[in-house]
C-alpha cells in the first residue's frame, strides 16, 4: 500500500490502464481554439509547454489568461497507466501528474516568462502536494519538449531557489524536470473548468515571492 498516495507507483504495480483515449470537445470553452493538434495552420511557429503546478483547475485558468497563449488544455502527464481516468489518478497508482499543456506563440511570449508564472503561482517547495491538496498528482513539475526548455528549467528553477533563499524561505524547491511524455487529456468536465464553474474551487497560491528571469 503506498503511504497516503504521496509515493510514486512501480511499474508493477501500477494501474493497467486501456488502449483508448479520452474523449472530450476539442475547443477551448473560452477562446475556441481547438485543444489538440492541429491547432493553426502553421504549427511550427508554436511552442508548448507541459507544466505541473496542483490541481489543474485553477492552474490552466491562471495560464490561459497570459499574453501568447494560444490555447490551453489539462491531463495527465509524467506516469505509467496508459489513458487513465480521473478517478484512477486519484489513487496514486498511475503515477501521472495534474498538468497544464500550454500552446504559445514564441514571438509573443517565452518560455522563461510562462516559467516566471508557473513559479509566482504554486508553491514548489512541498513535495507531493499543494495547499490542502495531498497526493502524487499535485506535485510541481516542468516537462520539456526540447533541450532548450530543459535549460531553461534548470536555469528559472535555480534563480528562483536564489530568491527564496534571498527572501529567508528554508525549503528547498522539489520541482521535477524532466522530458516530456505522452500527455494523455483529461475528461472534457475538466477542461476549462473554471470557465465552466465560476465559482468551482481553485487551490493556486504562490509564495509571495517573484521570479527573475
Amino acid at each position: 500500500m503506498l503511504d497516503d498516495k504521496l509515493s510514486l507507483p512501480s511499474s508493477e504495480n501500477a494501474l493497467p490502464g486501456r488502449d483508448t483515449p479520452m474523449v472530450f470537445n476539442n475547443k477551448h470553452y473560452v477562446n475556441g481554439q481547438p485543444l489538440k493538434p492541429p491547432f493553426t495552420d502553421h504549427d511550427e511557429a508554436l511552442e508548448i509547454a507541459y507544466l505541473g503546478l496542483g490541481c489543474f483547475w485553477g492552474a490552466e485558468r491562471k495560464l490561459w489568461q497570459q499574453p501568447g497563449v494560444l490555447t490551453t488544455a489539462v491531463g495527465y502527464m509524467a506516469g505509467i497507466t496508459p489513458n487513465p481516468t480521473y478517478e484512477e489518478v486519484c489513487t496514486g497508482l498511475t503515477g501521472h501528474n495534474e498538468t497544464v499543456m500550454v500552446v504559445f506563440d514564441p514571438a509573443k511570449t517565452s518560455y522563461a516568462q510562462l516559467l516566471s508564472v508557473f513559479f509566482e503561482s504554486h508553491d514548489p517547495t512541498q513535495g507531493m502536494r499543494q495547499g490542502n491538496d495531498r497526493g502524487t498528482q499535485y506535485r510541481s513539475g516542468l516537462y520539456t519538449t526540447n533541450d532548450a526548455q530543459q535549460v531553461t528549467a534548470e536555469q528559472v528553477k535555480a534563480r528562483y531557489q536564489a530568491a527564496l533563499d534571498s527572501a529567508g524561505k528554508a525549503a528547498q524547491i522539489t520541482t521535477e524536470i524532466r522530458p516530456a511524455t505522452e500527455f494523455y487529456y483529461a475528461e472534457d468536465y475538466h477542461q476549462q473548468y473554471l470557465a465552466k464553474n465560476p465559482n468551482g474551487y481553485c487551490g493556486i497560491g504562490g509564495t509571495g515571492v517573484s521570479c527573475p528571469i
